[in-house]
This record gives structure tokens, C-alpha cells and sequence, in this order.
């Protein structure tokens, strides 16, 4: 059995400071010696980079969707090795998943499978006594999720802070720590989320100081969380590498799960980065990968640098290219009315437009492709404002509507659809053979 401090921070809907409040307790928790290895559940790239920066530590996505419950306890174990406490921030609302309940993707979901005790997040900003009824309906809506304190977000004043401690006594809850209103203490956000963490300084001592927070409560609480059974080793033995696997990171990419990345090192890849902004050619590589990211942003840059578009346009590996990715791909990305070549080799232009696409998906590959043969179903998610118009040579069917997605002829694999590869080990292997050649 596996004893390990943790606590998962859940709040009742979007936007009620998980991210804030996780920074400032991985601050103040580390300016106490402690070691906290932070998760993130749900299929995120940009939270993470904000608590691995608070917490110099890898961060690993826990998703109830993707992986059993044998496989996320996996994850869970190897990501937190050697730390004191695990904090697990959440996604959306607390019982906000793939389904109406909340029974599979779901903050409750991992919530449960890690028995792991819940303390909400709430944005009390416009409320005092109504905090109590709306945290008892959450602590009563499952037995099973034990929800054990609340931290308060956005509060007026210490008076303020006071009243809800006063109204959360009535239901028997403690008001765990305090965050006052404060816009400068917020993380900027932008149309996929929050920033990244490269691209703008969490203000951690500042939120540190200004933390309102029983320290002691929340270690006690955690400490109470009950041992979990010993999982099996998350990643198999690593193989020497034998597949160099170029792979795009810089500001306009950099959306990968860490765990697919240790999957690849693991299966015998490896990885070596490369700028499609910056590099004049690329490294010496037998595949490649370009994640998701914001094209969009650096379009001009990116049309500007037509060495690396044209060596990634004559590379004869294996390319799989994700969301942002695909985008730079395709032959063209429309930014406000202008148009910037991209790699060109997937049919089409990529234009942006106002509503997202996003969601769980289940796909189906309708021909064979560098992941998968044709028939494999796999899991992944999509969360995206460009379209694309559907190709004859579409790669994926969605299982729930029929809609075809993405482009592949055979070497070459474009989609919206960001895979997560741990859940389907051997199409990492599939990867890497075809690349072997």
C-alpha cells in the first residue's frame, strides 16, 4: 500500500480560481520545504505549465476518459515520486465530465478513484451566507467524493473572509484559506485559456503574500487521505533509442501530454526539439511531430521562415501533425483577413473563427496512418477555434456523429484531434517502426 498526502482542489464551475489558488498554495507550501508534485485532470496543456513552473516539477494530466482506473492509479504513483503531497487541481466544475453527471471525465471521477479528499475552490465575490447551502448541496451530491474545506477566492475584505467562515460553520465546513479580489494576482487569459507559462511570470510571492491560508488544516486533511494499493510501473522498461524523432517546441508549439513524451523515450525515441519560428533546417530525424499551440499568433513569423517550411515539406519520414500542427501543415492560415503560407502539405487553408470546437472524442481511422491501421478506434480531445473543410482523404471518423476529420495519406497525419497515446501504447510502437523504416 502506497500512504501519500493529497488533496484535490475542485470548484462549482470554470473561471473560480483552481489555477490561482493551486499556484499560491504551491508557493506557500514550497516555501515551507516541502516537496508537492501538482496534477491537472482533464486534457489540459496550459494549466500545467503554470504549476510546473510554481512547482519545478513535471506535471501529469489525470484523465478518468482516457485511462482506466488501473492506469490513472499508475500515473498518479509515477508522477508522484519522491513528493510529500500530491495537489491535484481540477477541470471545470466539480462534476462537470463527458457526461451529464460527471461519472467519466470528471474532477469527481479522479476524485473517487484516488480517494483522495476535495476541498472547493469558490469565487465568493458576490456572495456571504449563500456559500454554505451551495457548498452542502456539493458535499451531499455524492457520498462517495468528500468534500473537507473550502478556499475562497476573490474576497472583498477580511470582514468579508469572516462572514463566510461564520456561514460555512453552520454546515460544519472550514473556510481552509482566503484570496482577496485583487486582478493583479489573476494568470491573463486568452482564447484557448490561460497564457503560458513562458509567456508571462506567475505572480507566486505575490499570491504567496497575499494567502490567507490554516497551512496546518490543509496538511492534516491531506494526511488523512487513506493509502492506496501499490500500482504497476506506468511506462515499460526503457528500450535504448534506436528512432530519432524531431519534435516542434517553441512559443507556437508546445502542446504535449509529458507522459506521451516518456512513452516515446521509453518505446526506444529519441526526442530532439526543433523551432519551426527560429531553426533555419531541421535536426538530423528519422520522424516527426508538431503538437498543438498558437499558429495563429506567430503566423507571419512562421510564413516569414520558408527554409524550415520547405524542409519539412521535402522530409521523408513519418509526420503527425496535432491541431496547431495541422494548421502549419496546411497550405495557408487566415489571421484577420490576411493569409500566411504554411508547410503545405495538407490540402486546404485553415481559418479562424469565433465559437471553439471542443470536446472528448472517440475516433476511428479510415485508412491507415502512421498511429493507427484502418478500423483502430482511439481516444482524444479536440479544443480549437480553426476549421478546416473536410478532406477526401479525411484520417478520422468520429464515432458519436459520423463527421470525417483530418487528412492522411498513409505518411503524412493532420487532425484537430489531440491523441492521447498512453491510452494506446501500441501505436507509439507503430509510430516508431514505420519511422525505422
Amino acid at each position: 500500500m502506497l500512504s501519500l498526502p493529497r488533496l484535490v482542489l475542485g470548484a462549482p464551475h470554470s473561471g473560480a480560481g483552481k489555477t490561482t489558488v493551486a499556484l499560491a498554495l504551491l508557493q506557500a507550501l514550497g516555501e515551507r520545504g516541502l516537496e508537492v508534485q501538482p496534477f491537472k485532470v482533464g486534457p489540459d496543456y496550459v494549466d500545467p505549465s503554470h504549476l510546473e513552473a510554481a512547482s519545478r516539477r513535471r506535471v501529469y494530466n489525470l484523465d478518468g476518459f482516457f485511462l482506466d482506473p488501473s492506469g490513472l492509479l499508475s500515473l498518479f504513483q509515477h508522477g508522484a515520486k519522491g513528493a510529500d503531497l500530491a495537489l491535484v487541481e481540477g477541470v471545470m466544475g466539480l462534476f462537470d465530465g463527458k457526461d451529464p453527471l460527471g461519472k467519466e471525465g470528471s474532477t469527481a471521477q479522479v476524485a473517487r478513484l484516488l480517494r483522495a479528499p476535495v476541498v472547493l475552490v469558490v469565487d465568493a465575490s458576490a456572495m456571504a451566507g449563500s456559500i454554505a447551502p451551495l457548498v452542502q448541496g456539493f458535499r451531499t451530491f455524492d457520498p462517495a467524493v468528500q468534500v473537507v474545506g473550502v478556499f475562497a477566492n476573490r474576497v472583498g475584505s477580511a470582514r468579508h473572509a469572516e462572514l463566510l467562515r461564520e456561514a460555512l460553520s453552520q454546515v460544519g465546513l472550514p473556510l481552509l484559506g482566503w484570496l482577496p479580489q485583487d486582478p493583479s494576482l489573476e494568470v491573463p487569459e486568452r482564447h484557448l485559456g490561460l497564457v503560458l507559462a513562458g509567456e508571462v511570470r506567475p505572480p507566486l510571492e505575490a499570491l504567496a503574500r497575499a494567502l490567507q491560508v490554516d497551512l496546518e488544516g490543509i496538511l492534516r486533511l491531506a494526511a488523512a487521505a487513506p493509502p492506496l494499493p501499490e500500482a504497476l510501473p506506468f511506462l515499460p522498461d526503457r528500450r535504448p533509442p534506436r528512432v530519432r524523432v524531431a519534435y516542434a517546441w517553441d512559443k507556437a508549439f508546445r502542446f504535449y501530454y509529458p507522459e506521451a513524451l516518456e512513452l516515446l523515450e521509453a518505446l526506444g525515441a529519441e526526442l530532439v526539439p526543433f523551432s519551426p519560428l527560429e531553426d533555419p533546417a531541421l535536426p538530423e530525424a528519422q520522424a516527426l511531430l508538431l503538437g498543438g499551440g498558437y499558429p495563429e499568433l506567430y503566423a507571419r513569423e512562421l510564413a516569414e521562415n520558408r527554409a524550415i517550411r520547405e524542409a519539412i515539406r521535402r522530409f521523408p519520414g513519418p509526420i503527425v501533425a496535432e491541431c496547431g500542427g495541422y494548421m502549419y501543415l496546411s497550405q495557408g492560415l487566415w489571421v484577420e483577413g490576411n493569409v500566411f503560407p504554411m508547410v503545405g502539405l495538407v490540402p486546404g487553408e485553415a481559418r479562424m473563427a469565433q465559437h471553439p470546437v471542443l470536446g472528448y472524442r472517440e475516433v476511428e481511422a479510415l485508412r491507415d496512418n502512421p498511429w493507427a491501421r484502418r478500423g483502430k478506434v482511439v481516444k482524444g480531445h479536440e479544443f480549437h477555434y480553426a476549421r478546416m473543410e473536410p478532406s477526401p482523404m479525411a484520417a478520422w471518423r468520429r464515432l458519436d456523429t459520423g463527421e470525417r476529420e483530418g487528412y492522411t495519406d498513409g505518411r503524412v497525419l493532420g487532425s484537430f484531434v489531440h491523441l492521447y497515446l498512453p491510452a494506446w501504447p501500441r501505436g507509439v510502437a507503430r509510430f516508431l517502426q514505420f519511422a525505422e523504416g
